[in-house]
């Protein structure tokens, strides 16, 4: 009996603090087979394919899996589930791929704005990775999250750095974040209000990055009512020509 306590607790010390195969269960076949992935293949792409997708729909709130908190990057994401509905080559699908395409222009030239004040800056090798906001951000996980905010207002107040008057993506309050924890904010900021001074307010905001949102989307509904008419309408005049 005494024998038998001790191997059960030798045992589950071997399970506790060793991974040889003194611990193992012979009954156990389960736990012998090794552990492969159905399809890493599969995984993999799917990864490449999201960061792909990150890095072009540049999305307000990165950390939003639903893309559903900011009114920019529900209407964006409304237009690609539009247009994946949509028949490719139709009018419609041209329709939404010219306002898709217009949002992330939009998106780009800010991105653009503060890679060039990055690269001023020294950080020409760097500047990608340091604009690079990945879904898996989190608020929590920000050293200086007061300050960054503090500071995104100012660059959104402050300077042109940004295109439009509505709230600055939460995206690059991550990225200041950053900035301050590599002691360049300060540096940033001022070359930002060097290169991108503030706006009159007489002035109009730059032609073609003012997005009308609630436009896009009661033409996205529209669209989605009419689709099917349209296609068919398409079908018919090219059976004419």
């Amino acid at each position: 009996m005494a024998m038998k306590k001790m191997g059960s607790a030798f045992k589950r010390f071997c399970m506790q603090f060793c991974c040889c195969c003194c611990a193992e269960d012979e009954d156990d076949e389960e736990e012998k087979q090794p552990f492969v992935t159905p399809d890493p293949l599969d995984y993999f792409t799917r990864e490449v394919q999201k960061r792909r997708d990150e890095e072009t729909n540049l999305w307000s709130e990165p950390g939003d899996p639903s893309h559903s908190e900011r009114d920019d990057d529900r209407t964006l994401y409304t237009l690609l589930q539009a247009r994946n509905m949509t028949r490719v080559g139709s009018t419609g699908y041209r329709r939404l791929s010219v306002d898709i395409e217009a949002m992330r222009d939009t998106r780009r030239e800010v991105r653009d704005k503060w890679k060039t004040v990055l690269e001023n800056l020294g950080f020409m090798a760097e500047a990608d990775s340091l604009l690079t906001v990945s879904a898996g951000a989190s608020a929590d996980r920000m050293r200086n999250a007061p300050a960054a905010r503090a500071m995104l207002h100012t660059l959104h107040t402050e300077t042109s750095i940004f295109c439009t008057k509505e709230p600055p993506p939460e995206r690059y309050l991550f990225i200041l974040d950053r900035l301050l924890y590599l002691d360049i904010a300060e540096d940033f900021l001022a070359k930002a209000k060097r290169f991108y001074p503030p706006n009159d307010d007489s002035d109009e905001e730059m032609p073609g990055l003012a997005i009308n949102l609630p436009l896009l989307l009661a033409r996205v509904e529209a669209m989605n009512g009419r689709g099917n008419d349209d296609d068919e309408e398409e079908d018919e005049s090219e059976k004419d020509d």
